[in-house]
């Protein structure tokens, strides 16, 4: 099945969105799991059927379900949330490829640093009231100046998965 998606403007519907983190850590035997509780964006789908826009995610609102684990990663050892409140991923290109997947083109910022990123997204849900994507990519922390590993206990990338639901902006 090709998915067709109308052309303009679309907003994040963040109440139907979420953003989350895995990493594994204590040398691989457990793994940390949170969400972005505030999630934000927008885009637009030009009229050649190409897309480009715009997530933001709030530092502040990571929750693992582990106060003392939020803040220190919070801190300059991770997320520096102080110095650098958002994590941003600009979507330069998203086309719609082999009926219902997304390639999707971009820059991750993370701590002031951005990134190159690619990625594939599937579009799992289309009405009238708009569509969803789903994704799961991974991350090298290194690269964005996330290197703190005491004891070598985190090793790896990080996992982030992703619902995104998208509505019509309002004209």
């Amino acid at each position: 099945m090709t998915v067709t998606v109308e052309t303009g403007q679309w907003q994040l519907d963040a109440t139907a969105s979420t953003v989350g983190v895995r990493h594994r850590t204590m040398w691989g035997l457990v793994t940390v799991k949170g969400t972005f509780g505030t999630v934000g964006g927008s885009g637009e789908v030009r009229p050649d059927g190409s897309a480009v826009g715009t997530l933001i995610f709030d530092v502040a609102s990571l929750d693992t379900g582990h106060a003392k684990r939020d803040t220190h990663l919070r801190s300059g050892h991770f997320f520096d949330a102080d110095h650098h409140p958002e994590i941003t991923f600009a979507a330069r290109s998203a086309e719609l490829r082999d009926g219902d997947r997304v390639h999707v083109v971009g820059q991750l910022t993370v701590r002031g640093v951005s990134r190159p990123l690619s990625l594939t997204a599937r579009v799992t849900d289309r009405d009238a009231a708009g569509l969803t994507l789903d994704t799961e990519f991974t991350v090298d922390r290194e690269p964005f100046g996330m290197g703190w590993n005491q004891l070598g206990m985190i090793r790896g990338r990080a996992t982030v998965p992703a619902t995104l639901r998208f509505t019509r902006a309002a004209a």
